[in-house]
């Protein structure tokens, strides 16, 4: 009824489409069994490297490769970062973070259609601060809910 996996039929899979089946099987694990706090923590990551790999690409010119790269920062940071913010709640500062993402969007846009690496590395110079201002508050949110869960007990 099925077929069986013999040596020969393990070749049919090259090593890099495992290689690459293994990444996302751990991507996939590593969102579902991520927190809120994480899950964005990996959103300004994936944008960040988005970015890097665009500016490696159109440094190497390779055309198709950018243009794939700063398509998936710009998903990232419109429809994951951008979207994500509670604009009720957050007040100012979501406010202020909603404008800050929409330019970010913008230039990489620009860069993507100028070919301009100067526009990527201001998206990484704008982003970078954010996101690591982001990991800092972890360890403090962390401390609070352990010692909230102890005066409770």
């Amino acid at each position: 009824m099925y077929a069986t996996a013999t040596g020969s039929s393990a070749s049919m899979f090259s090593s890099k489409q495992m290689s690459s089946a293994y990444r996302q099987i751990d991507i996939e694990t590593g969102v579902s069994g991520a927190s809120a706090h994480q899950l964005i923590t990996l959103l300004f990551n994936g944008a960040l490297d988005s970015i890097a790999q665009a500016k490696g690409a159109l440094q190497s010119r390779n055309i198709e490769a950018k243009c794939a790269a700063i398509t998936k920062a710009v998903r990232i940071v419109d429809e994951g970062l951008k979207a994500g913010l509670d604009m009720r709640a957050g007040g100012e500062l979501a406010q202020r973070l909603n404008d800050l993402y929409g330019y970010i969007v913008m230039r990489l846009t620009q860069g993507n259609l100028r070919n301009d690496v100067e526009a990527l590395e201001e998206c990484t110079r704008l982003l970078t601060p954010i996101r690591d201002a982001w990991v800092q508050i972890a360890p403090a949110n962390a401390n609070v809910v352990r010692a909230a869960m102890e005066v409770h007990a």
